[in-house]
């Protein structure tokens, strides 16, 4: 029974509901239909309905899982979410086709090739979007402030992922990290001890950019947070099992250099990026400059059901050092910075496709039938919801977010980081803000204490 344990007898009654309606429906429907289709349709719906994150990961997806996780896998570079029933980008990563083709944070995917993605789970959706490397998806984009949809057609590619990138900026070490893989806590300790090779055993400050970062893994977060504190509490989790309480803390260090740190974070960064900025913000080891961020604060376990399938649940909320969730809130930052806003000539796109007057038909809505007849036409350009191709985090470019480079490595030009331009003038000022900062923060205490 692979540990499952004895179900309430009203479970049981509601699970022969649940096997009449499968031999209704085996019996009734249009098309033939098998056993293991609707079961594993069950098994999808049962596990899209309690949140975004849970999943079912069948033998593809629990593959490209792994995959995802060591750094390789395919598809087209992007983080995606349910945002309000769309599909929406959470952020695209470095130097992918999705990066390289313009999406951005926070658009809406409307359609991928012909097929709406109204009510489609996330794990359809990334199936649509998966396929062989070199082969080409057009995805539908809905972005505020442009009154049309527009049409990219993207390539896809097989994704290996440099999740550090560092850099020397006006004398401070500069780190890009763009999400947490198997191998990103050892990236950033080496990028570091360079930085203070340079430097000759000394690092000036340092500036850790984790915007547009979709997260990743748990221990990476943690491993990277320890490598910036000097004890104390890092994150813990709460679930409804005894096993899922979890604390972890860093390592008191022989020789800790408690250099200026600020950190950068916007809308895209989520998850793991928030343990890491959550944890340095309350023990008040680094500044956070930005904007708010995502607001997953949520562990998802994997919970294997054979050697090929699994399922992907949420079993526990986690907390910065201080108790705070950020679960649908966000880390705040400590000075909070918009990005430059875009001018109607920049949110022009090379090689978009305006849609005009869109209609929306039977044949384009999800899981649609055919009428049976050769002769028509949604049988070609209907819905292909079996057609395996992509996964939860594969597609696209975006127009290079705040501070990123272009494909060439080089940033864009006319591309103006403010955010980045503040957090290294909060650095050649720092004993001042930090200051400025510490009067604030004892004004709110001070404030919620009277109270």
């Amino acid at each position: 029974m692979r540990g499952a344990q004895a179900l309430p007898t009203g479970t049981y009654q509601e699970l022969e509901t649940f096997a009449d309606a499968l031999a209704i429906v085996q019996k009734n429907y249009v098309d033939p239909v098998t056993s293991k289709q609707l079961i594993d349709g069950a098994i999808t719906g049962m596990l899209a309905a309690l949140d975004p994150h849970s999943a079912y990961l069948t033998p593809e997806l629990y593959r490209d899982l792994h995959e995802k996780t060591t750094g390789s896998f395919g598809g087209l570079g992007i983080e995606i979410t349910i945002k309000e029933g769309t599909l929406t980008v959470i952020s695209p990563i470095d130097d992918t086709p999705a990066w390289r083709a313009g999406l951005k944070a926070d658009d809406q995917i409307i359609k991928i090739d012909n097929d709406f993605t109204r009510d489609m789970t996330l794990t359809e959706a990334a199936a649509a979007m998966r396929g062989p490397s070199g082969t080409k998806v057009k995805l539908t984009i809905h972005r505020q402030g442009v009154p049309e949809l527009f049409t990219i057609s993207l390539a896809r590619d097989v994704i290996r992922i440099k999740s550090v990138k560092s850099r020397e900026i006006d004398g401070y070490g500069y780190l890009r990290v763009t999400n947490f893989q198997e191998d990103t806590a050892d990236a950033v300790e080496k990028a570091i001890d360079e930085f203070k090779k340079d430097g000759h055993g000394h690092l000036k400050g340092l500036i850790l950019d984790l915007r547009d970062n979709p997260g990743g893994l748990l221990n990476q977060a943690v491993k990277i947070s320890d490598e910036f504190l000097d004890g104390g509490l890092i994150v813990y989790t709460q679930g409804r099992l005894e096993s899922q309480q979890e604390k972890y803390s860093s390592h008191k260090k022989r020789d800790f250099a408690g250099y200026p740190m600020v950190v950068l974070v916007n809308g895209g960064s989520a998850s793991a990026s928030e343990i890491v900025a959550g944890a340095l913000q309350d023990q008040n080891r680094a500044v956070v400059v930005g904007t708010q961020t995502f607001g997953k604060g949520s562990v998802q376990t994997i919970l294997p059901l054979d050697e090929t399938t699994a399922l992907q649940l949420t079993t526990a909320r986690y907390f910065t050092p201080n108790g705070r969730s950020i679960q649908a809130v966000g880390i705040t930052p400590d000075v909070e910075v918009e990005p430059a806003k875009p001018t109607l000539a920049a949110l022009e796109i090379p090689g978009a496709e305006i849609d005009q007057n869109e209609e929306i038909h039977e044949r384009d809505l999800p899981h649609h039938f055919t009428n049976g007849q050769s002769h028509d036409s949604s049988g070609e350009n209907g819905n292909q919801s079996g057609a395996s191709t992509q996964a939860p985090r594969d597609q696209g470019n975006s127009s290079s977010p705040p501070g990123a480079k272009s494909a060439t490595g080089q940033k864009p030009e006319n591309d103006q980081d403010i955010q980045l331009e503040k957090a290294l003038d909060i650095l050649k000022h720092w004993n001042t803000l930090k200051l400025q900062l510490a009067k604030g923060d004892a004004q709110r205490g001070s404030a919620t204490h009277k109270q």
